[in-house]
């Protein structure tokens, strides 16, 4: 049998962790290879070692057949390996074509020729179905568009191994499908891919084989069309994982938020929020369904005290807040599971310790006259981090950044219900996590709703909006296009008025 990649016995470590403890992982010729594992299980890690990010305490590669080193990205390339990481590695106010050619720059004389780059740019974009614009700016285009500015980097670069990390955490459901398209392309035209991701659904959809990791070991390797979700799921997690929510029927209480004729603008200067009205109301589920981008997030900045808002009134239990101060929204009751958890969840360069307690340091136990209490700050932060399976390298001395996505947002999950919060705000909750998390998370949520806690749910998933939401609002074009029940509506419906169709009860 032909492998174009074979990764022996690799052994990573880093301090107070083994992040890959013997993993084997073995890629045919133009297959899609998944690899598989819940967040923090060490698959980023194995793909930076085969990308020459890291370098292995044992192990070793093989790229068809030859027993390689691969001693930084630069060599991975040489050997025709490319990667598109999680968070993108792009300059914002560059061109596609200056993005794609960094590096390694087509020469004219002494003049960057970014005529003919732009042209073997337009080509490869035709020839793989990516429909990318050579001379746009960076800043300009949207999530999706620069992912496929990372795959023609890999492509101009004549790669033909080729690594997604996590593609579809940020991409809308169209994206996504327009995504496996050009996966099968490239593997149509003899490309070999790992796809990096915890979403059994679309390994189902692209992948022939799957090699499954928990913890930093080895689970095995399985042949995707012969295996359930089911399967995989319980490999991955190490137990079986429930699909469907429990719930009980839901006691609807007291209105806690009323959001009155509210206009916001957008980034562009536009209205990105027109005349919005909503109730929330103690004990439900109120959740948000739309298509990125139609109004979500001008709404929930309005809410947080994160944007200013042009008219409207929002009204928290009776009174109105819509002129204070983020601070004062917190202590009032306001929690916010951010959308960005690396610019509004985390402060990426402190302690998780720190990071727990961004809210409400200011408080007694946390300090006195001024002096922070270390003592209680540290017991805090250990039990949210304990409760929530956060896991590290070293507990609440680790700095947020060298936590994986996936933890990194249980932990802020943690933080914003520790505050015992009368609204819960969660935007895209568990986006990035595996689904042993997404379990726990929506237990927790249901939770929130079932103390009389009113939980206001945004997510791009229908099916997530669909297992908790009480009540769907859905928005489109910054408008609330209707608010329907859960259980008398179906997504099909609820699609549609994604789309700006009417429907539901007005």
């Amino acid at each position: 049998m032909e492998y174009v990649v074979e990764m022996l016995n690799i052994r990573k470590e880093f301090p107070g962790i083994v992040a890959n403890d013997n993993i084997t992982l073995r890629l045919k010729k133009g297959e899609i290879h998944a690899l598989l594992g819940e967040n923090g299980a060490g698959k980023s890690t194995l793909m930076s070692v085969l990308f020459g990010m890291y370098q292995p305490e044992s192990g070793s590669i093989k790229v068809r057949g030859k027993e390689v080193k691969i001693t930084n990205p630069n060599v991975a390339n040489d050997l025709g390996i490319g990667m598109v990481h999680q968070h993108f590695k792009l300059v914002h106010n560059f061109t596609v074509t200056e993005n794609i050619i960094l590096g390694c720059e087509p020469k004219k004389g002494l003049v960057v020729d970014r005529e003919s780059a732009a042209k073997k740019i337009a080509e490869l974009s035709k020839r793989y179905g990516l429909n990318v614009d050579p001379y746009a700016k960076i800043e300009d285009i949207t999530v999706g568009m620069q992912q496929r500015v990372e795959i023609l980097k890999m492509l101009y670069r004549d790669a033909e191994v080729l690594i997604f990390d996590e593609p579809t955490a940020v991409l809308t459901p169209q994206e996504i499908e327009e995504l496996m398209k050009i996966m099968k392309s490239l593997t149509d035209e003899g490309k070999s891919i790992i796809l990096i991701t915890h979403k059994l659904r679309e390994i189902k959809a692209v992948a022939s084989e799957c090699t499954v990791i928990r913890r930093g070991k080895y689970i095995g390797t399985v042949n995707v069309k012969e295996t359930s979700q089911a399967e995989m799921a319980e490999m991955m997690v190490g137990r079986k994982v429930s699909f469907k929510v429990n719930k009980k029927e839901a006691n609807i209480g007291n209105c806690v938020l009323k959001v009155e004729n509210l206009s916001v603008m957008n980034n562009k200067n536009v209205l990105g929020l027109k005349n919005f009205s909503l109730e929330a109301h103690a004990g439900e589920i109120l959740g948000i369904a739309g298509v990125e981008g139609n109004g979500q997030t001008e709404l929930i900045e309005a809410i947080t005290g994160l944007r200013k808002i042009e008219s409207g009134n929002i009204i928290f239990k009776d009174e109105n807040i819509t002129d204070i101060n983020v601070r004062s929204r917190i202590d009032k009751g306001i929690a916010h599971i951010p959308e960005d958890r690396h610019r509004r969840g985390l402060v990426l360069d402190y302690t998780m310790e720190d990071n727990m307690v961004l809210e409400v340091y200011n408080r007694e136990p946390f300090s006195k006259n001024g002096l922070l209490n270390r003592e209680a700050i540290r017991s805090y932060a250990n039990k949210i981090i304990e409760t929530f399976d956060v896991r590290s390298g070293e507990g609440g001395a680790s700095k947020a950044r060298t936590l994986s996505g996936g933890n990194q947002q249980k932990a802020i999950i943690g933080r914003e219900i520790e505050l015992g919060p009368e609204l819960l705000i969660a935007v895209q909750p568990t986006r990035g996590l595996d689904v042993g998390s997404i379990e726990y998370i929506h237990k927790r949520l249901i939770e929130q709703r079932d103390m009389g806690k009113a939980v206001l749910l945004v997510s791009l998933e229908l099916d997530e909006i669909f297992n908790l939401s009480d009540r769907i609002a859905i928005v489109n074009g910054g408008e609330l296009i209707g608010v329907v029940n859960t259980a008398e509506t179906n997504q099909n419906e609820v699609g549609l008025m994604m789309a700006g169709v009417q429907g539901g009860e007005k």
